[in-house]
């Protein structure tokens, strides 16, 4: 038996009203927001993203799926949506048409990592990202839309972690002193630490390693080396966050390691999902379009992922609604009135009346049990001598009652239909 590859998953009829509730409420927030629906291509030059992410990043290095294609141009399955939102700004110069572009997206993405519970090799994340202006109020509309959807999805067991990275110069400053503490615990490291003191030193704080974490415990903290600018931006976000009452607790080594990374960067977790707690994060990356070679354009975004947010849904026990019903399920008595049966579902479709009819030429029991499997609200009787006296027989599957519809009024049975 051919199966699916490991760490992919089919979403299976049965589960995907629940994707669509999400999407739906994920859709409508962005709405209110002003935020327009992007798509980009599902893969990229490999380049886009060694660049947008960074060389020195796990994704980068270890996780993509990069293969050649036919003319040898290095091809890599989009791992994240920023940089190909950002390439595709630049490209399509929509910065020239809109000095504020606020953009959202629903996507499918690729890393190969280990499977686990909440982690796949294709997964799908929402986002948003808003390129063109450097106010703290967007990084703050950036945390409250994120926390806002997990809301409307009934979560609780909600973290808001924010911090900021400054601006780049506060932030080298920094990596100087960071430096100089971590030069006495050197050999005290992990391997992947040692690596990342050279390259990307502020991912230290991100290590899992025990070693290392005891380390890092009384490293000194980028926050306490912020700027003026940089702690006046930190302050309104912060202020903005409290007037629309959204929860949220300092995290002083929630991090970025690359440079284009600046001021606010956030995280949202739930304690229902085990050790992938993270729901969402993000942050503001004012030199990425720079680095892509763009214009200098300041930029924020967040994005969260579908799958984890599915799985605290589920521990929690919440986005608890019904299955979709189709409204009317037509049995047939006979099978020379399959052609009335089925002319009558088409005529209905086309009037937005969700119809399904039995094609497997079963009993009339067969097909009322196919009636409430597909929990179907009504049934609609062709046949017998109702039907030799040009009636059909409608029966509500909520209550059992019955009446007699004229086969040719169509209208009369729709009047039926909809008053429930």
């Amino acid at each position: 038996m051919i199966k699916a590859i490991t760490g992919t998953k089919d979403i299976l009829p049965e589960e995907i009203y629940r994707w669509r509730e999400l999407e739906k409420i994920v859709i409508d927030t962005f709405r209110n927001y002003n935020y327009r629906e992007i798509r980009t291509p599902i893969f990229e030059e490999t380049k886009l993203f060694a660049r947008g992410i960074g060389e020195s990043t796990d994704i980068v290095s270890k996780e993509m799926y990069t293969f050649l294609d036919r003319s040898g141009t290095s091809i890599t399955l989009k791992p994240e949506m920023t940089a190909s939102v950002v390439r595709a700004l630049i490209e399509h110069s929509l910065y020239k048409k809109q000095s504020l572009n606020k953009f959202f997206y629903i996507s499918p993405m690729f890393r190969q990592e280990r499977p686990q519970a909440g982690r796949l090799r294709q997964f799908h994340q929402f986002g948003a990202e808003a390129i063109g202006s450097n106010s703290p109020y967007l990084d703050a509309e950036m945390i409250i839309i994120a926390y806002s959807i997990l809301k409307k999805l009934g979560l609780r067991n909600l973290t808001v972690k924010i911090n900021s990275l400054g601006i780049p110069q506060s932030r080298e400053n920094y990596k100087k002193i960071l430096r100089d503490y971590l030069n006495k615990h050197f050999n005290n490291l992990s391997n992947e630490s040692k690596k990342r003191f050279e390259s990307n030193i502020l991912r230290i704080f991100d290590s899992k390693e025990e070693q290392d974490q005891k380390i890092m415990a009384n490293a000194p903290l980028l926050i306490e080396y912020l700027d003026d600018e940089s702690l006046e931006h930190f302050e309104n976000v912060k202020k903005a966050l409290l007037k629309a009452q959204v929860p949220f607790e300092i995290d002083a080594k929630l991090v970025r390691g690359l440079d284009y990374y600046t001021h606010t960067t956030f995280e949202i977790t739930s304690a229902s999902v085990g050790a992938q707690s993270a729901l969402c994060g993000g942050g503001r990356y004012n030199g990425l379009s720079k680095e892509l070679e763009g214009p200098d354009l300041p930029g924020v975004g967040f994005a969260a992922g579908i799958e984890r947010i599915l799985l605290a849904c589920e521990n929690e026990k919440t986005l608890n609604i019904e299955e979709e019903k189709i409204d009317l399920f037509i049995v047939t008595l006979e099978k020379d009135l399959n052609d009335f049966a089925f002319n009558l579902a088409y005529r209905l479709r086309e009037l937005n009346v969700s119809v399904e009819l039995d094609y497997l030429d079963r009993s009339l029991k067969a097909q009322m049990r196919e009636a409430n499997k597909l929990n179907s609200r009504f049934t609609l009787i062709v046949g017998g001598e109702e039907f030799k006296n040009n009636l059909l027989v409608l029966k509500d599957m909520s209550n059992g009652q019955q009446i007699n519809v004229p086969a040719d009024d169509i209208n009369k049975l729709i009047s039926y239909i909809k008053v429930k």
